[in-house]
């Protein structure tokens, strides 16, 4: 995909300059529970200290470590779906390329005329979590294009605005994965993604996104169709995720850092190289994007997200936990805004890095060179979302070439 191959090798080299600053002594992270608490139990040992989790249940998964992956799924995406599950995967693909929002919601209607929704809503709970979560992927396809995405599908209001066997499905789908927000930027893009060729040999997911050409699993264009500017808008935010694992590495070895530890503008310096690269990745994205068709229904879906706050990529949200930009005038408030769209245990990771990093977010408030090289790493990010929101704006504006009617 364009911009991939150019960018390999900068953020190979990147990689190996802030791997360099992760080699610190490990430390172990206290997760805080869902709802921002203190986590009962051992700390989450570093990655790569050693330590197991000796007390740890061991029928119990195990912890997110956002060193390994980030914030994408653990293994790829489900490409195919299957039995009765076929019915939502074509559901999902027809209303993405429905012309507006009544042609979507026709098409659920149709589908709870045919009973297919309430077959659905029956067999969620036999659904693995892997299974699960490309279900939600599918069902935030329809709830975006027949506009409903700011609804909360248990809100008695709700029902007086959307199909109710829709409702109820996306309820039970909510409730299999525990997770009430997921109609946003995370499940429509990092779990709408496949390799376009099989990769020859196992590779950790994060390198797979970052050297794989990718395809959208449920495609905002016709089928035949060039890909859309949602379509890689939506690839772009995955190549994000996939590039920006050393910002998470990095955060980690921030975390619990003094300000005046010496490894601290060191790590910083590096922090900013990776947000620069991230900046140039997102360059590289622009021009192909800016050049693909888009029809105004996939307009309308770009601006329902934004309106929800709901189009922030988790790999921002991380680097705003370091550096402390998010909350520094609208407020706590914004910040959990934008985390709602993430799983309980991507925000409880958030979270601890909120904690961690304090200390090293005094260096905001000091002079000399060190709280020089904190200003310039949050002046990269600022840049960078700035970046991101332009591609954003490219994607949402209005196309000169728009698709041909389908056949």
């Amino acid at each position: 995909m364009g911009g991939t191959a150019m960018m390999t090798t900068a953020m190979d080299e990147v990689a190996a300059e802030a791997a360099r600053a992760t080699q610190g002594a490990p430390r172990a992270v206290t997760a805080p529970g869902p709802e921002g608490g203190a986590r009962s139990g051992p700390p989450i040992p570093a990655p790569g200290s050693g330590i197991p989790p000796a007390t740890a249940d061991p029928a119990a998964p195990a912890p997110h470590d956002p060193c390994a992956h980030g914030f994408l799924p653990e293994r790829p995406p489900v490409r195919s779906m299957i039995g009765t599950w076929t019915r939502l995967d074509a559901m999902a693909r027809a209303a993405a390329v429905a012309p507006d929002r009544e042609a979507a919601i026709a098409l659920v209607e149709r589908a709870r005329r045919d009973d297919e929704l309430s077959a659905l809503r029956q067999r969620v709970s036999r659904l693995s979590l892997r299974n699960a979560e490309a279900a939600a992927m599918r069902i935030a396809v329809v709830a975006v294009s027949c506009g409903w995405c700011g609804l909360d599908p248990q809100a008695p209001a709700a029902r007086q605005v959307a199909d109710e066997a829709f409702l109820d499905l996306w309820a039970a789908i909510a409730h299999r994965i525990d997770h009430d927000q997921f109609v946003a930027l995370p499940t429509l893009a990092l779990h709408n993604w496949a390799p376009e060729r099989k990769p020859r040999r196992h590779i950790p997911i994060d390198q797979l996104a970052r050297t794989e050409a990718l395809v959208p699993i449920v495609r905002w264009a016709p089928e035949g169709q060039p890909l859309s500017r949602l379509d890689r808008l939506m690839l772009a935010a995955t190549r994000l995720e996939a590039h920006g694992i050393w910002l998470f590495r990095l955060a980690e070895t921030l975390a619990g850092r003094s300000p005046d530890d010496s490894s601290t503008p060191t790590a910083l310096r590096r922090l900013v190289r990776v947000q620069h690269a991230l900046r140039a990745q997102l360059h590289a994205e622009a021009a192909e994007l800016a050049a693909a068709p888009a029809t105004p229904q996939q307009r309308a879906v770009l601006a329902a997200l934004a309106e929800q706050g709901a189009l922030e990529p988790p790999v921002l949200q991380a680097a705003d936990a370091v550096l402390g930009i998010g909350g520094r005038r609208v407020g706590d408030g914004r910040r959990q805004l934008l985390r709602r769209h993430l799983p309980a245990q991507h925000r409880a990771w958030l979270s601890a890095m909120d904690r961690h990093c304090a200390p090293v977010r005094t260096l905001a408030h000091r002079g000399g060179p060190d709280a020089a090289v904190y200003r310039e790493a949050q002046e990269s990010l600022i840049a960078l979302r700035r970046t991101y929101t332009a591609l954003v704006q490219a994607a949402a504006r209005p196309a000169t070439d728009p698709f041909p009617a389908a056949a």
